[in-house]
């Protein structure tokens, strides 16, 4: 028999962004939530992306006005509650005289941008000349270059932190979170007493919750979930592959992030200086299978290395140029036919038959909060309950506190770009590493040949930030395993202290570095074909 975990106002299903955001909200308006995600909190959708808090200019193109204006609402409240993690980026759109866009048609577009966030603390766009443009990158392809246009959007390094935060904050609400536990069945009732089994683990011990509503966040995975009831219900994914590539920083390259038209077919492209080197992406492309498969492709890695290589034709770069490659599967709504790019990327929040039951399709990490606002205030309806507002657009997340009025912290083991990645990581909460490393100064000690990584952030991870593997550790806490040597420098020390804290054994630790040579070695591989 399954072990009752207990009753709750709502069981929300999958822990990226949106079903982080979702639990964060609920439980702030003092709900009873559970939180399952079959993995890791931020381990799926929300880890692949292109790492951007954007408008979304590109949507202007498809006339989605209203996402636009979201999106750019949205990305001004993210930087208000979590500016450690959200920041300006200046991006710049290159024109040439054969591009796909026109200068005066690209100006129409920034001009709508600019009226559309209006009252914004960015600054507005500007036109530049091809010269100016060489300024700041010296090595681009001058060819028919006529100009550029640069416009600012916000970056978010680190989503896997964005996601954890709330989540954490989602915990101290009073919800109840738990990483590692997949749904294997859902029991829906016309009478809104719902079941939910899950394991603790994927072999591990059964366990069941009862709630009148459930959320089914689950991505791309949405469909797969609905697959555990009884329930007819239509297909309602139809999400498309986006992969990227992750190069090192070459001379003559972009200072800032450059928004540029595929060599090949045209279609919009990122090249963004991030975690010391090139994030470029994405492709879209339909996909049926499973998202926790999906992989770039020799042909996608060919297809954005070829867009850099005509920007810059001088950088020599190629295969052996990648450091490693990922991909992720958008949670996009079933369309049988049409152009992918053209698939709405506003969220729709499906109403089941099945009273108190929704399913999320779509969203976006821009607007992930607004998300969470729109399905609890459905939440409280279903439930007869008294509204009580949102607080999500205020309250900063829990790294998020005014950092000039943070206590002033030394950690003197750690290298300028140490502290600097510290605040940049944790934001306010470096405060609670200072704690770790006051009550066991052996916890103040670095871990890394590049003085920027403590041991007390590793034991953070385990004992407050739910880490329960090295791959979590790595990838999605310390977020070191992103760098372009995937971390593996610190790899055996960081597993060293993780033994230490939670009592791996020599088999334990074993495991678990092999697990993580698997994981990157994944990352570096790209699949054979599409």
């Amino acid at each position: 028999m399954p072990e009752q975990v207990g009753e709750f106002d709502v069981i929300v299903i999958g822990g990226g962004i949106n079903g982080a955001g979702i639990a964060r909200d609920a439980a702030l308006r003092g709900l009873r939530v559970l939180l399952l995600e079959a993995n890791d909190f931020g381990g799926g959708t929300s880890s692949w992306s292109s790492r951007l808090i954007h408008g979304g200019l590109r949507y202007l193109e498809y006339g989605e006005i209203p996402l636009v204006y979201e999106s750019l609402h949205e990305r001004a409240t993210l930087q208000k509650i979590a500016p450690h993690l959200v920041r300006p980026l200046r991006l710049v759109i290159p024109l040439y005289r054969d591009g796909h866009r026109a200068r005066w048609l690209v100006r129409i577009g920034m001009l709508a941008y600019d009226l559309l966030s209006i009252g914004k603390s960015l600054p507005n766009h500007q036109m530049l000349s091809a010269d100016e443009l060489a300024q700041l990158a010296t090595a681009i392809n001058r060819d028919n270059l006529v100009g550029a246009a640069s416009y600012f959007d916000a970056q978010v390094s680190f989503a896997e932190r964005l996601v954890l935060e709330n989540v954490l904050s989602a915990a101290a609400a009073g919800a109840t979170v738990r990483n590692y536990s997949p749904v294997t069945e859902l029991q829906l009732s016309s009478r809104g007493e719902h079941v939910v089994q899950f394991t603790d683990g994927r072999d591990g011990p059964l366990h069941e919750a009862r709630s009148p509503c459930v959320v089914n966040a689950a991505g791309p995975w949405v469909d797969q979930v609905l697959s555990q009831s009884d329930q007819d219900v239509p297909r309602l994914m139809g999400g498309t592959k986006g992969s990227h590539i992750v190069i090192n920083t070459f001379a003559g390259g972009p200072q800032d992030a450059l928004y540029v038209e595929a060599a090949s077919d045209g279609r919009p492209v990122f090249m963004i200086p991030w975690n010391g080197q090139y994030l470029i992406g994405t492709t879209d492309l339909r996909y049926d299978g499973d998202a926790r498969d999906a992989r770039a492709s020799i042909e996608e890695v060919e297809y954005l290395l070829e867009t850099v290589k005509k920007l810059f034709p001088d950088s020599r770069i190629g295969r052996k140029s990648v450091n490693y490659t990922y991909s992720g599967v958008r949670p996009l709504p079933y369309v049988a036919k049409g152009p992918e790019g053209a698939i709405t990327r506003a969220h729709i929040i499906y109403r089941h038959e099945a009273t108190g039951v929704f399913s999320i399709i779509g969203g976006k990490l821009t607007t992930y909060r607004n998300l969470a606002e729109q399905v609890v205030d459905k939440l409280q309806k279903a439930l007869n309950r008294r509204d009580q507002s949102c607080v999500t657009a205020r309250q900063p997340l829990p790294g998020g506190a005014s950092l000039a009025a943070a206590e002033p912290i030394d950690f003197p083991e750690l290298s300028d770009s140490g502290q600097r990645r510290l605040r940049d990581l944790y934001g306010s909460r470096v405060s609670r590493l200072a704690e770790f490393c006051k009550n066991d100064p052996a916890l103040a000690r670095v871990i890394d040949n590049r003085n920027e990584v403590l041991a007390a952030e590793v034991v953070m991870a385990l004992r407050e930030e739910f880490a329960r593997t090295l791959v979590d550790i790595m990838h999605r806490r310390l977020m070191i395993g992103l760098a372009a040597d995937q971390g593996q420098s610190a790899a055996l020390a960081v597993a060293a202290v993780a033994a230490e804290e939670s009592g791996w054994d020599e088999s334990r630790v074993e495991a678990e570095m092999t697990a993580l040579a698997r994981y990157n070695l994944r990352l570096r591989e790209p699949a054979t074909s599409d």
